[in-house]
């Protein structure tokens, strides 16, 4: 897919299709990595930030049991590939 390179104030940008956001699930203002890589420019969603030190803050306060009942049948455990 082109896209043009436009002028945004005294930088420049790419308009990204609202196609390719939702299929990374970004919107507006939505925090992203810019990398460079074998000539090309990536795009990635960035990390939430913080989620680390909430997931381990949930561990020890010993909130972290699953909200939802197991429920795999036995075609999920012997015959999905995963």
């Amino acid at each position: 897919m082109k896209a043009n390179i436009i002028n945004i104030g005294n930088s420049q940008g790419i308009i990204i299709p609202s196609m390719i956001l939702q299929r990374l699930n970004l919107s507006f203002k939505s925090s992203v990595e810019l990398e460079v890589e074998n000539g090309s420019i990536v795009i990635k969603p960035a990390p939430r930030q913080g989620w680390a030190e909430a997931a381990i803050e949930m561990r020890a306060a010993g909130d972290d049991e699953p909200l939802l009942e197991d429920n795999m049948t036995d075609f999920d455990r012997e015959e999905w590939a995963w």
